[in-house]
């Protein structure tokens, strides 16, 4: 890795725009409703060369990957193509296609900008006509063949000079069922206008799926903020979403949580009470504040998921929070363990355990890993739960509303300490096995201070030869194709700290990928500067610990760190030694010395 910034990711200034419009063109629910695809590779032969967007009776929306253009145009640009598919202007069919002449391509391109007139979706290209003539598309396409194609109609599309719309044959189908653009399009349409509807008539806040106070799970959020202080702070600060249209899109059967985006998703289609609402928002809440999508580790997601639901069920029950709806998971075997504890019960029957079903569905974890909708601004959501739990609790007790599970308190007491970083615990590692060198004070070597006082002797610091050599540690370095330059970064930033911090001069370095490469003895502060990908296969560290171990200069009690992805061999290491590895991954071997997960 350079240290002049090599590493750093060049800003993508068309997938950036790009990707802003095509987020304005799914956010709305008609254009979302039909299922498409968009290719983006540069050796797409379809894509076309002088416009935007082409699209065939796939699906597929071909886009050259290099085109920069202004995000409302590439909106209006998508939702154009979508409507070609909306419109039924690519059926999809199998077998030879013949595709449409000119006439009728120009038609069909006229009637969806006629309907994006009183559709707005992003904005249309400045050189496209401000009104359209009336007429569907065979009446259109007839008419210019007979009396010839206007010119300003002729290029209304978003393929420049070529033609917008491509037929293919439509590939196998599980089922034989094929796509209905019309029939989706149609629907969604019907949906639109009755949230419309509901709109005007008050029984909606907003278009998109927002609803009003008045409904069952609204009333029982608001019911931890004015009635359940463990809860409370937790329930003021998380959003609620219920949109019918995204839980069936992410297969949400009836909430998830996501705690990244702070927010919990319901499917408002789902009829329950307000009790058993309130079970639910407390199950996602707990969820989300006790981090359990960050506590499985190398578990398996969902069966860590599983257990989650058993524990957290189980203290709702106990703490009678709400009503518990029907069948959810809950066992009273497993009351008073934790989650890993179930995990290892649930773990020997797999068979039957993937059949089980959370809150978002069978086999499915109600704990989100990436948010739904668009990135959005957030606090530290991490201190924000631990926060809230913490002040929560004392809040609870303090008014005495009852009693709480013990392995529940447990838990939030437990966040109020959370666990020491990666980095504070690899300065521990340093303090304890690399020694700072210690001066010797000798009046051979007089003080810098004898200048000013020349009638008073005093001693100077001097730092012996052996002191300075025992004073430093080893360094193997995967540097195979596999290894992440971020995990590099900050791993060989934070040695050179802290080594500098410990007044070690330079550090014996081992870069490993198929074979060692010493190094030497270089400089602390320049190690990450030197670093190099090599971008061969895979990695054998041994031979880089043997060298170090047979090295005649390198101290027999010196330390030694090992920097590795995980994809290497099995090390036996006989001196003090750490490692440091990427969050989520397991070396392939039972270590001896700490191992340092970099965030």
């Amino acid at each position: 890795m350079s240290g002049t910034g090599g590493g750093r990711k060049k800003r993508d200034l068309a997938r950036e725009a790009f990707d802003a419009g095509l987020a304005l063109a799914r956010a709305n629910p008609a254009l979302s409703s039909l299922d498409y695809t968009v290719c983006r590779h540069e050796e797409c032969p379809a894509a076309p060369r002088d416009g935007l967007v082409r699209v065939d009776s796939a699906g597929v929306l071909h886009v050259p990957p290099d085109r920069i253009a202004d995000p409302a145009l590439w909106a209006w640009s998508l939702a154009h193509a979508v409507l070609h598919l909306g419109f039924g202007h690519l059926p999809a069919a199998r077998g030879s296609r013949t595709q449409p002449d000119r006439y009728e391509i120009a038609a069909r391109c006229t009637i969806v900008n006629r309907f994006l007139l009183t559709f707005p979706v992003g904005r249309p290209p400045d050189e496209l006509p401000l009104s359209y003539p009336d007429g569907d598309e065979e009446r259109l396409a007839a008419g210019w063949r007979r009396t010839g194609l206007p010119a300003v109609y002729g290029r209304c599309g978003t393929a420049g000079d070529r033609a917008d719309q491509v037929l293919v044959p439509a590939e196998h189908r599980s089922g034989g069922q094929l796509p209905d653009w019309q029939l989706a399009f149609a629907g969604a349409l019907t949906r639109t206008v009755s949230a419309a509807m509901d709109l005007a008539g008050g029984r909606r806040d907003t278009l998109h799926g927002g609803v009003t106070a008045r409904q069952p799970w609204e009333r029982a959020l608001g019911w931890f903020v004015s009635s359940y202080p463990l809860l409370g702070g937790l329930a003021a600060g998380i959003r609620l979403v219920a949109d019918a249209e995204l839980a069936r899109g992410h297969g949400i059967s009836i909430a998830a949580v996501n705690p990244e985006a702070g927010e919990i998703y319901v499917n408002p289609l789902c009829r329950f009470d307000e009790e058993e609402w309130r079970f639910i928002l407390a199950h996602e809440m707990l969820h989300a504040a006790l981090r359990h999508g960050d506590r499985g580790g190398a578990r398996d997601p969902f069966l860590f998921n599983v257990a989650c639901d058993y524990v957290v069920n189980g203290w709702l029950c106990d703490m009678q929070v709400g009503t518990m709806p029907e069948g959810l998971l809950f066992d009273p075997d497993l009351a008073g363990l934790s989650a890993e504890e179930v995990y290892d019960r649930i773990t020997a029957d797999l068979r039957r355990m993937r059949r089980l079903a959370t809150l978002r569905g069978k086999g499915l974890g109600d704990v989100l890993g990436a948010p739904l909708g668009p990135p959005r601004d957030h606090v530290d959501l991490d201190g924000f739960y631990r926060r809230g739990l913490a002040q929560g609790l004392d809040l609870h007790q303090r008014q005495e509303r009852g009693f709480l599970p013990g392995g529940l308190v447990e838990e939030i007491r437990a966040l109020s300490h959370p666990p020491l970083p990666w980095d504070a615990r690899l300065a521990r590692w340093f303090d304890e096995f690399v020694p700072r060198p210690q001066p010797v004070r000798t009046y051979a070597r007089p003080a810098r201070r004898q200048a000013s006082t020349p009638g008073i002797p005093r001693a100077g610091r001097w730092f012996p030869p052996e002191e300075i050599a025992r004073c430093t540690f080893g360094v193997v370095l995967d540097t195979s194709g596999s290894m992440d330059r971020t995990l590099l970064g900050k791993a060989l930033g934070a040695i050179a700290s802290y080594a500098a911090a410990r007044d070690v001069p330079a550090a014996r370095v081992v870069f490993c990928d198929t074979v060692p490469h010493d190094a030497g003895y270089l400089p602390v502060t320049e190690i990450a500067g030197r670093v190099r990908v090599h971008g061969r296969g895979g990695t054998v560290l041994q031979p880089g610990v043997d060298l170090l171990d047979r090295a005649d200069d390198f101290p027999p009690g010196a330390p030694l760190l090992v920097i590795t992805d995980g994809w290497c061999d099995v090390l036996r290491v006989r001196r003090e030694h750490a490692y440091l590895v990427p969050p989520g991954r397991r070396l392939p071997f039972t270590a001896r010395g700490p191992v340092f997960r970099v965030r």
